[in-house]
């Protein structure tokens, strides 16, 4: 009888970088940067220490609606 183990799944999601996001949005950089502080815009921390930013699709779609109320 085969074992029940976890399959493994390529599901790996695209996350958007700082520099994207402000062209998405035809913006700057430093504006998006402000968002963050803000906490407008969720970001995931990833890297050494957590010194790289990227955003999810969704967050910033969630920050786009936001922006237009």
């Amino acid at each position: 009888m085969p074992r029940n183990t976890p399959r493994k799944t390529n599901h790996t999601r695209q996350l958007l970088t700082v520099k994207e996001v402000a062209q998405l949005d035809n913006c700057s950089e430093k504006t998006v940067r402000r968002a963050i502080a803000a906490g407008l815009l969720d970001v995931i921390r990833v890297g050494p220490g957590g010194r790289l930013i990227r955003i999810d699709p969704s967050a910033h779609a969630a920050y786009r609606r936001a922006q237009l109320l």
